[in-house]
């Protein structure tokens, strides 16, 4: 199989966003009353969005739904002031994207993070690379792992999604590309193990980002 596009998770994949997310969080709970969390166990609250975040950050006692929301407009007011304060590509990615531009294979950004702040960190910080499509957590679309937006990805392209990796580093990533019927790759750089990668089906584990043009 000649693979002609890569679909890429943008936390934990491509950029190390980790600190700057994990200080943001922790700001608004101290702010608010509630007790913070380590850096590794922010790790696995990541993935769906800022709803979900802060959800699984809360005492299950306090998961009530306005509250939640509460703490989410907070969070991006937070986030939106310290969002680049530690955040850059892993070691590798750059140098990745070089390689695939220089082959033509077409690059697409796919998170869960919200779209505006997707946008603003991909234009930021790889502003080198084009990439065809980018997009966050929008309205009235379902997020990983709904494999929706990854097939509007591949319609868009124009290119079978048989013929797409999509790159990430957590299950939902994997299960996106499982259920869209994309080669899966999981990231060993990420916030998440080789056991949930594996588990949620990942035709192949990446242990650094060069790694990935084996597949090419």
């Amino acid at each position: 199989m000649k693979y002609k596009a890569v679909i890429f998770d943008l936390d934990g994949t491509l950029l190390n966003t980790i600190d700057d997310i994990a200080n943001s969080v922790n700001s608004v709970l101290e702010k608010s009353g509630f007790p913070v969390h380590s850096t590794e166990e922010i790790k696995l609250f990541i993935g769906t969005g800022f709803y979900n975040l802060i959800r699984l950050a809360l005492p299950e006692e306090n998961r009530d739904d306005s509250t939640i929301k509460k703490l989410v407009e907070m969070l991006r007011e937070e986030y939106n002031t310290r969002w680049n304060q530690y955040t850059r590509p892993y070691e590798g990615i750059p140098e990745l994207l070089d390689e695939l531009t220089k082959r033509n294979i077409k690059k697409a950004v796919l998170s869960n993070k919200a779209d505006n702040f997707t946008k603003i960190i991909i234009a930021q910080l790889l502003p080198k690379w084009q990439f065809e499509v980018v997009w966050g957590e929008r309205p009235d679309v379902p997020k990983k792992p709904d494999p929706t937006a990854a097939l509007e990805i591949a319609d868009m392209l124009n290119i079978s999604p048989d013929e797409i990796i999509l790159l990430g580093d957590s299950s939902y990533d994997i299960q996106t590309a499982v259920s869209a019927g994309m080669f899966a790759a999981g990231a060993l750089w990420g916030f998440r193990s080789a056991d949930e990668l594996k588990s949620a089906g990942a035709d192949i584990l990446i242990e650094k980002p060069l790694d990935l043009l084996k597949l090419f």
